[in-house]
C-alpha cells in the first residue's frame, strides 16, 4: 500500500493547515452519538483507514449492486474538513444525501463547475435539509476537490456562507472509496445529458491515431437536432460571423466570440453547414451554448457543440489537409445518485443543461415527499382501490370497492392518496412521454354520476417517483352508493405505469372560528372541453339551476388542462382564460398565466412535479405540469346568486386566448375539462 501512503501524504502536505487541522479534530457526524467509535480525527488515523481501503477501480461483479429503492447502508468517508458518517436511519426524515462524482472527462461537468450561475443557484437554493458529498473519479482527486471547494467558496456571498458547512468535499478518489457508493456509481452508469461523456473524434490521413476531445452539445431546449452517425468534413469557418463558402454537407470550425453562439450557427446553416462546432478561447471553459431573447423564437436545424481548442486540429486545417470529424457518446459511471430522507438510494435523473439547480429540484422534491409521508400518518378512513396495479390498453385499471355508505357520508374530507411507478427500479422502464391520467367513478350506473372524473394527473417522463394527495372533497356526493366501480386509465398506446390508489376519508374541525363547517350534498355537472379552435365557445349554452333554500354555500369546481400546441403554443404552452358567467354579471376566471414560462413548473418540485425528468419538463403549462396532479380550481359563488326562484340562476363557460376566442391556423390544442357546482349545507 506504499503508492496510497504516499497519495496520502501529498494530500496533507496541500491541506494540513492549522484550520483543516482543527476541523479535523471536531469532525463532521450525520450520525448520532453511537457512530462515535467509527470516527477518527487524525492523519494517522487517515492513513490507516487509507490502508484499508480497496484501491482497485470497479469492474464487473458477481453479484448486482444496490438498486434505486434500496436502503442505502452505512459508509463514512474522509473530507477536507474531517470525515463524512451515514447510518442508516440517524437521516431518516431529518435531510437527504446526494453524492456527485466529478471527472475532467465531461465537458457537462467542466461547465457546469465553471458556471457563476450554477455555483450561485447551489448555494442559493439548495434546501436546508441536504448534504451534498463531492467526490471524483479521476487520479486528481484531491486537486480537484480543492478546486470544487474553492470555487464554491469564491461565489458564495455572505448570507449563503452557511450552505458551505452542508457541502463535504472527499480527496479520495472513488475508485478507493472502499464502500458502496462506486459500485452504485459504475452499475448505475448512464448516457444521458447529465451524465455518459459526449466526445468529437477527429482524424486525418497524416495521423496515426484518432483525436477524442470532450464535447458540450448546445442546450437541449435550443437545438435539437442530433449529430449524424458518420464522419464529417471539418472546415475552418474563422470566427463564423460572417457567410462561409463551401460548407455544403460539412462540420464548421469556429472560434468563440465575435458575435453570439445564435449569429453563429444560424449564418453556418444558411450557408449549408451540416453542423457548428465551437472552439473556447484558449484558458477558457467549455460554455452552455444557448440562445437569447427572441433568438430563441427562430428555428435552427443544425446541431452544435462547444469543444476546447486541439492544436493538431487547428494545424492541420490551417495546412489545408483533409480532417473528418465524428461524434461518439461514452458511457461513463454516473455523476449524480442520492439517498433521500427515508434512506433509500434514489435516481437523480437527467439534467437537460450544467446547472446545479437540478440538484436543488430534487432535493426539494425530497422535502415534499417526507412531507407527504407525514401527512399519510395522520388519522384517517382509508380504503384501497388499486395496489400496484398495472394500468395500461384501453380498459387501464379498473376496480369495483364497496364503501360503508353510512360512514362515508359522515365524513367531510376525501383525498386521493395516488403513486404511479414503472415496471422496473430504474428510470429507463419508465413511459417515454408524459400523458394524462384521469380517475372516473361510477356508483350509480342510472343516474347523473356515473363516469364523473374524480381525479386528474399527469405522468412523469421517463421518471418513476410520482406520489400525490390530492383533495377531492367537494366531489364526496359523487360516491352516493355502496357499491362504486373505479377506472383510472390514460392513452391505450402508452407504456405501462404501476398504480396505486388509496381513498382517505377523514373529518377537519366540526367548526371553524365558532361557525359549524358545512358539508357538500349535491354535486350538478356542468361542462366539458373540446377542441380549442374558432368553434369552442360555440357550443357551451347558459346552463339553468336553482338554488334551495337549505343551502348555506354554493361553488365553482373545475379540473381544466391545455394540450397540443397550435402556431401559438396552445393549449399547452399559451397563456389561456377559463370563465364562469354567473347570471350575466358576475365572471370567476381561471388564468393559466405560467404557460410557456422557462421554470413554471421546475419552480413546483417543492410541492410534488417531479423533478429531473427527460424533455422539457421545466417549462410551464396549461393547468398542468409532467408528473404532478392536476389541483381542482375552486371559487365560492353563494354571493352572487339568487334564491328568489325556481331556476333563477344561470351559468355559461367560454374560453380565451389573448382574451378572444381561439382562432388557431393549423393543428389546433385542446382543453381537458371536468366542472361542477356543489351545493353544502
Amino acid at each position: 500500500m506504499a503508492g496510497l501512503r504516499s497519495w496520502s501524504a501529498l494530500f496533507w502536505l496541500l491541506v494540513a493547515d492549522a484550520h483543516v487541522t482543527a476541523a479535523l479534530r471536531t469532525r463532521m457526524i450525520l450520525s448520532g452519538p453511537e457512530a462515535d467509535s467509527q470516527l477518527t480525527s487524525t492523519p494517522s488515523a487517515l492513513l490507516n483507514y487509507l490502508d484499508n481501503t480497496v484501491s482497485v477501480r470497479p469492474g464487473k461483479t458477481s453479484s448486482p449492486g444496490p438498486e434505486p429503492g434500496d436502503l442505502a447502508a452505512a459508509f463514512t468517508v474522509p473530507t477536507l474538513d474531517g470525515e463524512f458518517v451515514y447510518v442508516p436511519g440517524a437521516l431518516s426524515g431529518r435531510g437527504s444525501v446526494i453524492i456527485h462524482a466529478f471527472t475532467h472527462q465531461s465537458g457537462f461537468l467542466e461547465s457546469l463547475w465553471s458556471s457563476e450561475a450554477s455555483l450561485s443557484s447551489l448555494l442559493r437554493d439548495l434546501p436546508d435539509s441536504a448534504q451534498v458529498l463531492f467526490v471524483s473519479l479521476d487520479d486528481s482527486s484531491v486537486s480537484d476537490v480543492l478546486w470544487m471547494r474553492k470555487q464554491l467558496q469564491r461565489a458564495a456571498v455572505h448570507r449563503e456562507k452557511d450552505v458551505l458547512s452542508r457541502l463535504h468535499f472527499s480527496p479520495l478518489p472513488a475508485f478507493a472509496l472502499g464502500n458502496w457508493i462506486p459500485n452504485v456509481l459504475y452499475s448505475w452508469g448512464c448516457t444521458g445529458h447529465n451524465c455518459g461523456l459526449t466526445q468529437a473524434v477527429f482524424t486525418s490521413g497524416d495521423w496515426k491515431m484518432p483525436i477524442v476531445i470532450k464535447r458540450l452539445d448546445a442546450r437541449y431546449d435550443w437545438l435539437a437536432a442530433h449529430w449524424g452517425q458518420r464522419s464529417y468534413r471539418l472546415v475552418d469557418a474563422g470566427d463564423g460571423c460572417s457567410p462561409a463558402p463551401s460548407l455544403a454537407g460539412a462540420v464548421a470550425w469556429v472560434s468563440e466570440g465575435n458575435c453570439s453562439f445564435f449569429t453563429k450557427v444560424q449564418i453556418l446553416a444558411k450557408s449549408n453547414a451540416s453542423g457548428v462546432l465551437v472552439y473556447a478561447r484558449p484558458g477558457d471553459p467549455i460554455q452552455d451554448m444557448n440562445c437569447v431573447g427572441d433568438e430563441c423564437l427562430s428555428p435552427l436545424g443544425v446541431p452544435a457543440a462547444m469543444v476546447h481548442l486541439e492544436v493538431s486540429v487547428a494545424q492541420a486545417l490551417g495546412l489545408d489537409q483533409l480532417v473528418n470529424v465524428s461524434f461518439q457518446n461514452t458511457p461513463s459511471p454516473n455523476f449524480f445518485i442520492s439517498i433521500d430522507q427515508q434512506g433509500r438510494l434514489a435516481e437523480m435523473g437527467w439534467f437537460l443543461y450544467p446547472t446545479f439547480m437540478f440538484i436543488n429540484w430534487q432535493a426539494q422534491w425530497f422535502d415534499f415527499y417526507t412531507d407527504l409521508q407525514t401527512k399519510l400518518q395522520s388519522h384517517a378512513k382509508v380504503f384501497s382501490v388499486f395496489d400496484k396495479v398495472v394500468m395500461q390498453g384501453e380498459k387501464g385499471a379498473v376496480a369495483t370497492v364497496e364503501l360503508p355508505l353510512a360512514d362515508v357520508l359522515d365524513f367531510d374530507t376525501l383525498e386521493l392518496d395516488l403513486s404511479l411507478s414503472c415496471p422496473g427500479s430504474r428510470d429507463s422502464s419508465c413511459a417515454q412521454w408524459d400523458h394524462t391520467v384521469q380517475l372516473f367513478v361510477c356508483c350509480d350506473p342510472f343516474g347523473l354520476y356515473c363516469n364523473m372524473e374524480l381525479g386528474r394527473w399527469i405522468t412523469a417522463f421517463r421518471r418513476g417517483i410520482g406520489h400525490w394527495l390530492t383533495d377531492v372533497s367537494p366531489l364526496v356526493p359523487l360516491l352516493d352508493s355502496r357499491k362504486c366501480i373505479f377506472n383510472m386509465k390514460t392513452v391505450a398506446w402508452a407504456m405501462p405505469w404501476v398504480v396505486s390508489l388509496n381513498l382517505r376519508f377523514s373529518t377537519a374541525n366540526h367548526t371553524v372560528n365558532h361557525v359549524e363547517k358545512l358539508r357538500p350534498f349535491r354535486v350538478t355537472p356542468l361542462y366539458s372541453g373540446g377542441t380549442f379552435d374558432t368553434d369552442y365557445n360555440n357550443k357551451y349554452q347558459p346552463t339553468k339551476f336553482s338554488v334551495p333554500a337549505s343551502v348555506k354555500k354554493v361553488e365553482l369546481y373545475a379540473v381544466i388542462t391545455g394540450h397540443g400546441s397550435d402556431e401559438n403554443g396552445c393549449g399547452e404552452f399559451c397563456v389561456t382564460s377559463h370563465h364562469f358567467l354567473i347570471n350575466h354579471i358576475h365572471n370567476n376566471t381561471r388564468v393559466f398565466e405560467s404557460a410557456g414560462s422557462p421554470l413554471g413548473c421546475a419552480a413546483l418540485a417543492k410541492e410534488g412535479a417531479v423533478p429531473n425528468e427527460h424533455g422539457t419538463w421545466l417549462y410551464g403549462r396549461g393547468g398542468w405540469c409532467d408528473g404532478l396532479q392536476v389541483d381542482p380550481w375552486r371559487t365560492d359563488i353563494t354571493t352572487q346568486l339568487d334564491t328568489s326562484g325556481y331556476e333563477s340562476n344561470t351559468v355559461v363557460y367560454f374560453g380565451l386566448y389573448d382574451g378572444r376566442d381561439p382562432n388557431p391556423a393549423q393543428k389546433p390544442g385542446y382543453i381537458i375539462m371536468s366542472s361542477f357546482l356543489v351545493f353544502f349545507k
